[in-house]
């Protein structure tokens, strides 16, 4: 094991997305691991490194709320915009009353985890040949300390950020709510533990300077267990065969 640290997170919303109902946006009802694995790479993230979740604490009450949000199901297209950097006459712009459509969506309020995690070395382009374990801790506490991030950090939607991450020595269970305390130990279900692409982080194309990356992923499943608010992630993925 790698490197670890222990972060509290706080939202006012959140929406961790269940695949399997694709017409309106139901969230789980706590995170899965690869989301906050997303979180986490806006804070720091490098080829060199990849993050593994080891337990999750859920502390507030699992409560829901139904909204109803306009949405643009459109993309802006990449052809459409180098044709209007090379001065092309194209209009890369999306316009939402052509655009819009209306979704309802059943999201998470009041959100407050507690993470436990490490990183490890991939091997994949280093900075240097001293480009060490220790030398990405540091940053890495570095930036939790002075709550610094390259990206707003979210909550599964980019809508939904990150109000506070704080990094801490030892998480307080006994803030731990009553209401989630009382729920015992919760059978969760099946959950998305990941999105793992093909490529690996390997650029196909084999060129990190101008990297493509592949689009063909699969999804990695799990069926965790959340025993008084805490969920050992670490235990489920030693059965996971990915």
């Amino acid at each position: 094991m790698g490197y670890g640290f222990k972060v509290i997170v706080e939202g006012d919303y959140a929406c961790f997305t269940r695949p399997e109902l694709k017409v309106e946006r139901v969230s789980y009802d706590v995170p899965p691991p690869g989301a906050l694995e997303g979180l986490l790479k806006s804070v720091y993230w490098k080829p060199a490194i990849r993050y593994k979740i080891d337990k999750i604490i859920v502390f507030n009450p699992i409560n829901f709320m139904n909204v109803r949000r306009n949405e643009v199901k459109d993309k802006v297209s990449y052809t459409t915009m180098k044709k209007q950097m090379k001065g092309e006459n194209a209009d890369p712009c999306i316009y939402t009353t052509q655009s819009r459509s209306q979704r309802a969506s059943l999201i998470l309020k009041d959100v407050k985890y507690g993470i436990e995690f490490h990183f490890e070395l991939t091997g994949l382009r280093a900075d240097n040949e001293n480009d060490s374990e220790n030398k990405h801790y540091n940053i890495i506490k570095r930036r939790l300390e002075r709550g610094q991030h390259f990206r707003t950090p979210c909550l599964g939607c980019s809508e939904f950020p990150v109000k506070k991450i704080e990094l801490v020595d030892e998480f307080d269970e006994s803030l731990i709510s009553s209401p989630i305390l009382n729920m015992g130990d919760v059978d969760l279900g099946f959950m998305n533990y990941q999105v793992q692409f093909a490529d690996k982080g390997v650029p196909v194309n084999g060129n990190w300077d101008n990297p493509k990356f592949s689009d063909a992923a699969s999804t990695v499943y799990y069926r965790p267990h959340m025993v008084n608010g805490i969920i050992d992630v670490a235990k489920y993925r030693e059965g996971l065969r990915c």
